[in-house]
């Protein structure tokens, strides 16, 4: 099972290696070929690197409070919730952290939950109103642990500098086109500049979709992550994951218990809180659900465009991680 990590972490090398490679590769051309120092091109080049670099800063910084603001999330200051906390400090310290994330609770009625923040404002797990009344504490566990999955691995901040590079090349390539068309730059490559903004912008599109493959993978990460820090991690994650699914789609009673469709997970959310399996029947067998998910190919057709893993595959895997987690 050691080998399921490791393809996993070399997986994430790789991709972050060509992200980070190619990407410095064509700022480099851009800088060397494509204009001269002193002129109105390099000028708008650097102005558009510092442009994005300060964009991505100020959204970094202030995100945190933009995020509770959308989700109406306030601290959880013991009470009756002060089990959260507890179970937040309890896997603080199973993970290694140095510190304990802030606990907070989301009023939002859907089964969520989402870790934010930085190293300036502090690290925060929010769990929502919905995953309190609709997930029993042990799989609530398994969700915060893999929420601190990401703050440990600082997936926040990663994501924040791999997408960082292809807005980079899609602005300068934009600029590059725009100068291009209306600039009065009189260099012999300046009839060459919309052709290079458009084809940076297509580059830039491309390298998005490199940058939701890591994003999959550090989902997978911080599942492992769950897995493997607390007891039973592994199965009590996957059945918190296939309830969320189940309570967030429309629950119909038409036949015996079926699954119908399933939906997908979105970034910073462990799952998306616009779709969910239709299941038709009366009681739902949630372990019913969790084996039929693992049995189908795939439950989504469109995965290259998620931020997260089809569910089908998220659950399988981790099937291969349960033999690992702790007693």
């Amino acid at each position: 099972m050691v080998n399921v990590l490791a393809k996993l972490k070399a997986s994430m090398i790789a991709a972050l290696a060509t992200i980070i490679g190619i990407s410095t590769l064509i700022l480099t051309a851009i800088f060397m070929f494509f204009v001269t120092p002193g002129a109105n091109v390099y000028v708008i080049a650097l102005g558009s690197l510092a442009f994005i670099v300060t964009i991505h800063f100020i959204q970094w910084l202030v995100g945190p409070k933009i995020l509770e603001s959308a989700y109406n999330v306030e601290p959880i200051m013991g009470g009756k919730l002060a089990w959260v906390e507890d179970i937040v400090a309890r896997v603080a310290r199973a993970s290694g952290l140095g510190f304990v994330p802030k606990a907070m609770l989301a009023r939002v009625d859907v089964p969520n939950a989402f870790a934010y923040g930085n190293s300036l404002t502090g690290y925060k797990v929010a769990v929502t109103e919905g995953l309190i009344r609709s997930v029993p504490k042990d799989e609530i566990e398994a969700v915060i642990a893999h929420e601190i999955g990401h703050i440990k691995h600082r997936d926040v901040e990663l994501m924040m500098v791999i997408s960082l590079l292809p807005a980079i090349i899609f602005w300068i390539g934009r600029m590059l086109m725009y100068f291009g068309w209306f600039g009065d730059e009189r260099e012999s490559e300046a009839s060459l500049l919309p052709l290079i903004g458009m084809v940076l912008m297509g580059v830039s599109f491309l390298f998005n979709f490199a940058v939701l493959y890591v994003s999959r993978l550090r989902e997978y990460y911080a599942d492992a992550h769950a897995a493997l820090t607390i007891p039973n991690g592994a199965r009590r994650l996957q059945r918190a994951l296939a309830r969320i699914l189940v309570i967030s789609g429309e629950l119909k009673r038409f036949a015996p218990s079926k699954v119908a469709s399933a939906g997908k997970f979105k970034a910073f959310l462990i799952a998306d809180p616009e779709e969910g399996i239709v299941v038709r029947g009366g009681a739902v067998d949630i372990d019913e659900v969790v084996e039929w998910i693992k049995s189908q190919p795939r439950l989504t057709a469109t995965e290259i465009f998620m931020t997260h893993p089809d569910p089908a595959k998220r659950l399988r895997f981790l099937d291969k991680l349960a033999s690992m987690a702790p007693a």
